[in-house]
């Protein structure tokens, strides 16, 4: 069945969901839209998606070639696992090119003769086929041919015209091959979509697009990370935490462990963040886990993204303590992101995050640790602008967020790798001590915007019967300069009154 063609300049869809949400609908019905980019940036794919796109809609689709042969652009199809049908794939080799006999000539042809014979080639099987949608890849032929920035410009301009008294939709690709970006084109589309690709000094490359131009449309800018997966483009548009609300009870929720919960003055609230920050091994991922159980076993969905363990490590570091994920995440109520920081752009990042929220509807998600998405940036200045607006998507979202930050070193001077305890809404502190010739772990509460919190410090420990939160310790001494030493009385800690009610009993 044939749809009706949309009406002037009316946004259509580029086939792309992400692109979509960037263009505010898509690209614009029956203009001329630029996608720049150099070669291997993806601009290909993209052209082949908004074609299929149309394909699927009854539309007519052309996709004119004179820098890929049909063979090699099926063959790319075949690995997407595209089904091309209903587009019509044009291989337009200019003369002088051909190696059919008839083509060749004893004479030089001349750039005029040369310019002139492929585009009327290619207005010869537009005007056969009749296309609503077409790709022209690319125009580095023509500019090559013009052999002068007007004599190029007027050619392009020519084709635009031609296109649109033909209520056709285009996408002009340009590979950007000659020695400086030529803007000439700008002025003169309706649209222009530039694509990136960026190799940092390690891990593997990573691709972006930006919108530079599009009339009449309140686009999304900056910059988008991609990526080319088999399928096709998946795009991330840019977060703005300011389109996403959603409504949600504002509480307090439990973790269960009724010590804990007091210090944190009933448990985290929906809607906040909350940064658990100390050294290696003080139990910040642990404590994070106890938040995460007690949602689940309550049948909240919720996401832990982990960035330095493996799956297999996390899922049995939390069954020793108590916590069986594996029945949680089979169900798909737990999902857990192990994520390598060498191969994942922030963008891709936080679109992973917003899918679990949005379509999976998770409660609570915990990332562990920031360390590794700071690792994760290839700009480390923007890490805080960044998370500032990840957190409060999520914050708008009513999640319940726990960020885990590692701070380097064990003992003595503590010192972060970046400062977001001002972003976060609750940040709990954990610290090592000593006392009677052993090493403990000490948690606080040190901040808490939605409400009162306990100022104490309480003993916490882990160990085979899961999370324990003491009593408070009233006699602590060095607490901020990162050795905390205790001086009060052995049958306040946790052990020492363990032992005595054994003796008792």
């Amino acid at each position: 069945m044939t749809l009706p063609l949309p009406s002037d300049a009316a946004p259509i869809t580029t086939g792309i969901p992400g692109l979509d949400d960037i263009l505010a609908g898509g690209y614009a019905a029956n203009r001329a839209h630029l996608i720049e980019g150099r070669p291997g940036s993806g601009k290909t794919t993209l052209g082949m998606q908004f074609l299929m796109a149309g394909a699927r809609q009854g539309e007519a689709c052309l996709y004119i070639t004179l820098s890929e042969s049909k063979r090699e652009l099926l063959s790319v199809a075949s690995r997407h696992g595209w089904d091309l049908e209903g587009i019509e794939i044009f291989e337009l080799v200019p003369p002088e090119l051909s190696l059919d006999p008839k083509q060749q000539q004893s004479l030089v042809y001349s750039s005029d003769l040369e310019l002139g014979e492929t585009v009327q080639m290619a207005l010869a099987e537009i005007e056969r086929v009749k296309p609503s949608r077409v790709v022209f890849d690319s125009l580095s032929e023509i500019r090559l041919l013009s052999q002068g920035s007007l004599r190029y410009r007027r050619q392009v301009l020519a084709l635009k015209s031609y296109f649109l008294l033909n209520d056709a939709t285009v996408l002009m690709l340009d590979d950007l091959t000659s020695e400086q970006d030529d803007l000439n084109l700008h002025s003169i589309s309706h649209a222009v979509i530039r694509l990136e690709q960026v190799v940092p000094a390690y891990g593997s490359e990573r691709r972006r697009l930006s919108v530079t131009k599009m009339r009449g449309t309140a686009f999304r800018g900056g910059y988008h990370d991609l990526i080319i997966e088999r399928g096709g483009l998946r795009i991330f548009p840019r977060l703005a935490a300011a389109d996403h609300h959603a409504a949600f009870a504002f509480e307090p929720i439990p973790s269960g462990i009724v010590e804990l919960d007091a210090l944190l003055g009933g448990g985290l609230s929906r809607g906040t963040s909350t940064l658990v920050i100390g050294p290696s091994g003080a139990g910040k991922s642990t404590l994070a886990l106890g938040y995460l159980w007690a949602a689940l076993e309550r049948g909240e969905p919720a996401l832990m993204i982990s960035f330095d363990e493996t799956m297999g490590i996390l899922m049995q570091r939390a069954k020793g303590v108590g916590f069986d994920l594996g029945p949680h995440v089979e169900s798909g109520r737990l999902r857990i992101e192990q994520i390598d920081p060498a191969d994942v752009s922030p963008g891709e990042f936080a679109g992973r995050v917003r899918e679990a929220v949005e379509q999976g509807g998770a409660k609570v998600v915990v990332i562990d640790s920031l360390t590794g998405y700071l690792n994760a940036m290839p700009e480390q200045p923007f890490i805080v602008l960044q998370m500032h607006e990840l957190l409060t998507y999520l914050n708008q979202q009513g999640v319940v967020t726990i960020l885990i930050l590692a701070q380097h070193g064990m003992v003595g001077q503590m010192v972060s790798p970046v400062d977001l305890t001002y972003l976060s809404d609750a940040v709990v502190l954990l610290r090592f001590f000593e006392a009677n010739g052993r090493i403990l772990r000490a948690l606080s509460v040190v901040k808490r915007r939605t409400g009162a919190h306990e100022d104490t410090i309480r003993e916490f420990r882990i160990d085979s019967q899961g999370l324990r939160v003491g009593d408070r310790l009233e006699q602590f001494r060095g607490v901020l300069t990162g050795v905390p030493t205790f001086e009060g009385q052995r049958a306040s800690l946790l052990e020492e009154r363990e032992t005595d009610n054994d003796a008792g009993r």
